[in-house]
């Protein structure tokens, strides 16, 4: 596919990829179901659940690695609701344990908890962060056994940095300490970048089919998976960026989105009970409200009739040689990256031992 390295810098999710081939074969009146990948949705309370399973044909669809990827969507970071978070953790942490049983990992292998970016950058200091927390017992096992009760497994992280700090590939690093260590699988956590304004901060993703580091912001550096590392490979990532081509071409969709829901209940009495310019309570707005592509050329004339992908590639050409395709994040980010870590760490810590549970994770989480 011609923009898949473009879009292999952009994200790790696989249900991105799928709508990314979707548009790009809408023209071509080709059927939206994807050879070789197989989507389920469920709902979990408020918490919204996509799995999307690739095998080898549909690899070379998507052009994403096979495996399991699974998105959870929930607004617990952004509306700051701490039961609700406590719900997502304990989503993910079945999550984790369901890919761990996938790829039969034994309940008692070691694991090696990788937290993958830069400390020093905000909105990529996700996987340090959660790394602070995640309950670590290598050391217990090595030297102090006797004190170590049953429902425990050997767990060690590291923190490897940014190639720009430390000078060596990330993912040497880590193969040195696999090579040492001999852990029985790797759990990478990362910062990513969205090709969605919504998906920023609300969306967790994991994947048995490893990971790029660094691809979120084009810096694409060795990949993390089975294939390099040769132990299993689970990634969770969260978008915590998107860029301002994104940023654009989402704008005008909800421009498009607005007018037309407006053209819909424009006769409706409460229209003329509510005061102009005034709204109440959370307006949502979905693909049902777009108008027609008559009306969208009206309002925007050429740029309306554009697909999504035929958007973001004018976005692209018009913004990238200005230099003035940002990559920006909310300004709550502070807030938002702490709070995710903390819920990473505690789904991870519920993973990895029988003793930690989704009841009691909160005591062992730091």
């Amino acid at each position: 596919m011609e923009n898949q390295e473009k879009f292999e810098v952009r994200t790790d999710l696989a249900v991105e990829a799928k709508e990314m081939y979707v548009n790009q074969n809408e023209n071509q009146n080709q059927k939206q179901e994807i050879e070789g990948v197989t989507i389920k949705e469920d709902k979990i309370g408020n918490i919204g659940l996509t799995n999307v399973d690739v095998d080898e044909s549909g690899a070379q669809h998507i052009g994403k690695n096979p495996g399991s990827y699974r998105t959870i969507y929930s607004e617990a970071i952004k509306k700051q609701d701490t039961k609700l978070q406590e719900e997502t953790a304990k989503v993910v942490a079945k999550q984790i344990i369901e890919l761990l049983d996938k790829n039969n990992v034994p309940a008692d292998a070691a694991g090696l908890i990788v937290g993958l970016g830069n400390r020093n950058v905000t909105p990529d200091a996700l996987g340090p962060l959660a790394i602070e927390k995640v309950l670590v017992t290598n050391h217990l096992f090595v030297h102090e056994p006797q004190y170590v009760q049953e429902g425990y497994r050997k767990v060690a992280t590291i923190v490897p940095g940014v190639m720009g700090v430390t000078g060596i590939e990330t993912s040497d690093i880590i193969k040195g300490v696999i090579e040492k260590y001999k852990p029985g699988f790797v759990i990478a956590i990362d910062a990513l970048a969205s090709r969605s304004i919504e998906r920023v901060n609300a969306t967790i993703q994991l994947s048995d089919a490893g990971i790029h580091p660094g691809s979120g912001v084009g810096n694409k550096r060795k990949e993390l998976s089975q294939a390099t590392l040769g132990i299993p490979v689970f990634a969770i990532g969260v978008p915590t960026v998107v860029d301002a081509v994104t940023i654009t071409s989402d704008a005008i969709d909800y421009v498009l989105k607005h007018i037309g829901k407006e053209w819909k209940e424009k006769d409706k009495p409460s229209k003329s009970l509510t005061p102009a310019g005034m709204s109440f309570g959370n307006r949502q707005l979905s693909d049902e409200d777009l108008p027609s592509i008559e009306k969208r050329e009206k309002i925007f004339g050429m740029i309306g009739s554009l697909t999504d992908e035929e958007k973001r590639s004018l976005m692209q050409e018009v913004l990238t040689p200005l230099g003035h395709n940002l990559m920006v994040t909310p300004k709550e980010v502070d807030g938002y990256i702490e709070d995710m870590a903390h819920l990473i760490a505690e789904a991870i810590n519920a993973a990895m031992h029988k003793n930690v549970n989704i009841n009691n994770f909160a005591q062992y989480t730091r």
